[in-house]
């Protein structure tokens, strides 16, 4: 049994920045949280582990990205959606081998790491080598240690690139054998249709089987275009959560990603469903798909998680840039500074996030896993701190990747002096030239 008291300058803990707080590690759970010399008194013989000038927050949830965009940042940027997905994702994914798909992830992973990312769900589609790339993805995960929930994306249109389409029991099967061999812990598969434009209803079901077999969620892209919900409603006769609803899949297990175009009676089905919100503001942003309304979402108390999306339609992947985002585009959109407040900000990306995802990490508590972040207190960004409650405004609205000091997974740790340890940057980058060299050859 390996017992770690971290001992941090102040610890956001009970949603305020205390002193003196030390958190008890145990084979990577917390298992006690109090005065750190009461700890040390109650739990002789713990190694101590010192965050000087540190604060100690919980690491935050990206809970959707495509981690082999990253390779693609800065191509067909300033496009509209459908000129920039072929421009970039058709054009090049079809050539990734699974070792250029371990360097995308690998990539992404690794900056998301010192952006304080430490848990993942990397919604992942490039099945051009069966589940190899799969577990090219995984591998980069465990290589970089970060936690990876691995959505499959279950996906039989015939309009995509070959390589991205299975037919719905090959989908079926490979998701299944991944899912059974990776349950949970650090490495955790669900199904994923990839949307009702390119997964079939027979799709979406299988995809919805699987998450009742093995007692998971499943994720769907839902009405993220206008051009999408035009495209259901001429197809299926009616709205995508209506015929998602009309399938018998709209439950608690569903969670959509995106939301731009619902109506607000969808999102009181969603509501009263149970379903929940994936909700990626940077990407929306950057693609002109518009503004999901958040406040109405809010008010049938739907769980949100937040997600960057893949570095090629962002075109960041910090989740810290997402909470700070979630808010102001809101206020924006509704003229009410109070319709998305910091601390709903903060709970998106770390709380509710892990609950969307149903992992037990985004808390400070016992019983959690140890997946920390720690700041410098003495950054600009997070100063003045004469007030303990200024600490979380300035988290959500000021932070810079700067203040990001220490990052520790699974009671491991990532980063220090926001270093990679694992593995060097430079190793990181090495692999993304070799990449390049050979898609762009």
């Amino acid at each position: 049994m390996l017992r770690t008291i971290i001992e941090p300058e102040a610890c956001f803990w009970e949603n305020r920045l205390q002193k003196g707080i030390g958190i008890l590690v145990t084979d990577g759970t917390i298992t006690a949280i109090g005065p750190a010399a009461a700890l040390k008194e109650e739990y002789p013989g713990s190694s101590i582990s010192h965050w000087d000038n540190l604060a100690l927050v919980p690491g935050t949830v990206n809970a959707h990205n495509h981690s082999f965009q990253s390779l693609l940042r800065g191509i067909a940027a300033d496009r509209p959606f459908l000129e920039w997905r072929d421009e970039s994702l058709y054009k090049y994914s079809p050539k990734m081998r699974p070792q250029d798909i371990y360097t995308g992830a690998l990539f992404a992973f690794a900056e998301m790491m010192k952006c304080g990312v430490t848990t993942v769900c990397d919604f992942f589609y490039l099945h051009n080598d069966g589940v190899e790339g799969d577990e090219a993805v995984i591998q980069a995960a465990r290589d970089i240690g970060i936690r990876l929930v691995l959505a499959r994306t279950m996906y039989d249109w015939q309009g995509a690139p070959a390589g991205y389409v299975e037919t719905v029991q090959q989908a079926y099967e490979n998701t299944g054998q991944l899912m059974q061999k990776y349950p949970g812990g650090m490495t955790k598969v669900l199904p994923a249709p990839h949307s009702l434009h390119a997964a079939s209803p027979e799709m979406v079901q299988a995809g919805w089987d699987l998450a009742h077999k093995f007692q998971t969620p499943f994720h769907i892209h839902v009405s993220e275009e206008r051009f999408e919900v035009e495209q259901v409603r001429k197809t299926f006769g009616t709205t995508p959560l209506r015929y998602l609803d009309k399938l018998g899949v709209a439950d608690e297990r569903l969670c959509i990603i995106h939301g731009v175009w619902l109506e607000q009676e969808e999102i009181e089905c969603m509501g009263q469903q149970g379903c929940r919100l994936i909700y990626c503001p940077s990407s929306n942003m950057f693609l002109a798909d518009g503004i999901t309304d958040i406040p109405a979402f809010l008010r049938q108390h739907i769980p949100i998680a937040l997600g960057s999306d893949g570095a090629c339609g962002n075109n960041r992947i910090s989740v810290f840039e997402e909470m700070r985002m979630v808010s102001l585009l809101q206020k924006a959109r509704t003229l009410d500074a109070l319709c998305v407040n910091y601390q709903d900000a903060m709970d998106m990306g770390t709380r509710q996030g892990a609950g969307v995802l149903d992992l037990p990490v985004g808390e400070l508590a016992p019983g959690k896993a140890a997946d920390f972040v720690g700041l410098r207190l003495d950054d600009f960004s997070l100063q003045p701190l004469s007030q303990a409650d200024q600490f979380l405004p300035n988290l959500i609205y000021s932070l810079q990747p700067t203040a990001i000091d220490r990052v520790m997974v699974n009671g491991v740790e990532t980063v220090r002096h926001n270093r990679l340890l694992n593995m060097t940057e430079a190793q990181v980058l090495s692999h993304v030239k070799n990449t390049m060299n050979y898609l762009e050859a």
